[in-house]
């Protein structure tokens, strides 16, 4: 992508809510948040090395589970994802559609940039609101494709409900860090949410390429956003403790939703560590990296499969997806 937004330098905003205040730096708190009722829900290595070495499948398969170091591993990853680039096809089509979704991108992080340069947390919950739109856009068209006959997707449906759901976990994190606190940063956030979802249902109806490479430039921000956030602040953020919401969702007993959106892994090869608020972040980061991922595959049709899926399920979806072909051609 052309242009990535940079983490705030400054430290993250300060005074965190009372039941935390006695225990840490006044200079290094999130905003005031108001009370709420830990989350448990029923869903669950980082972007910079990207592959699912045959070795972690192999022991997977054996019953073994690979569970990821936090810290020191993390830091010695590798950088960012690669940068969006456009396709070598020689199809203008799809070299406009990535070169307008770059441009569109662009534009909404210099807006980004603008309002919230020195607001991290309610930049990152004006984002987390948005990030989950996109994935229920698509399910709402590919729920009417289906009620028509017209294709049948049941994978892809599972792979971003999950994806929404593990977005939406983001938010529980951001909300309960004191993102949400003013209200002007709710409104702006819902706002734009309604309208991107309007957005994306056109969008992914002319075309899903094009709505599936977008989104992967958000999920590209997402992710660089918070890797600089992480280098900024890291000596801080590792000090504090890591927020309900976070732990109710990582080290949540089941995980099966956690695993199904990470559609380049085998179930149960990543399992982040929560011990404080630096995992969190790194998480939330390694989520947005996979996400990406994701996305990227979505734009080669049919490439997706969700990672629960047995062989038997993937290969009667394709042929009810090439009879109602051949029917809708006939």
């Amino acid at each position: 992508m052309a242009a990535v937004a940079s983490a705030s330098a400054s430290p993250v905003p300060a005074a965190l809510s009372s039941n935390l205040a006695g225990r840490f730096p006044h200079s290094f708190l999130p905003s005031p948040i108001r009370a709420r009722r830990p989350v448990v829900l029923g869903s669950g290595s980082s972007r910079g090395r990207f592959r699912a070495e045959a070795t972690q499948r192999e022991k997977v398969r054996q019953g073994e589970t690979v569970v990821e170091e936090s810290f020191p591993v993390r830091e010695a990853a590798e950088g960012p994802p690669e940068a969006v680039a456009l396709t070598d096809d020689d199809d203008w089509v799809v070299r406009l559609e990535q070169s307008f979704n770059i441009f569109l991108t662009d534009f909404i992080i210099a807006i980004l940039d603008l309002l919230y340069r020195d607001r991290d947390y309610a930049r990152f919950f004006v984002l987390e609101t948005i990030a989950r739109v996109p994935y229920f856009a698509f399910i709402s068209v590919l729920h009417l494709y289906e009620t028509f006959g017209w294709s049948r997707k049941a994978d892809y449906i599972k792979v971003h409900f999950a994806e929404s759901m593990n977005e939406f976990h983001h938010l529980l994190i951001m909300e309960e860090l004191g993102g949400n606190s003013e209200w002007i940063d709710r409104f702006l956030a819902r706002f734009s949410a309604v309208f991107y979802y309007f957005i994306a249902v056109g969008m992914y109806m002319l075309s899903p390429r094009m709505a599936y490479h977008f989104s992967e430039c958000v999920e590209r921000h997402a992710y660089s956003t918070y890797d600089k956030f992480l280098k900024v602040n890291g000596d801080q953020l590792i000090k504090l403790p890591a927020p309900e919401a976070a732990i109710n969702y990582y080290m949540n007993e089941d995980l099966y939703l956690f695993d199904e959106f990470q559609t380049s892994r085998a179930p149960s090869s990543r399992r982040p560590k929560v011990d404080n608020l630096y995992d969190v972040f790194i998480n939330i980061r390694d989520d947005e990296a996979e996400h990406c991922k994701t996305m990227a595959a979505c734009q080669t049709p049919g490439s997706i499969r969700s990672p629960h899926s047995t062989e038997s399920r993937i290969e009667t979806d394709r042929e009810d997806s090439v009879k109602n072909s051949l029917a809708n051609e006939d």
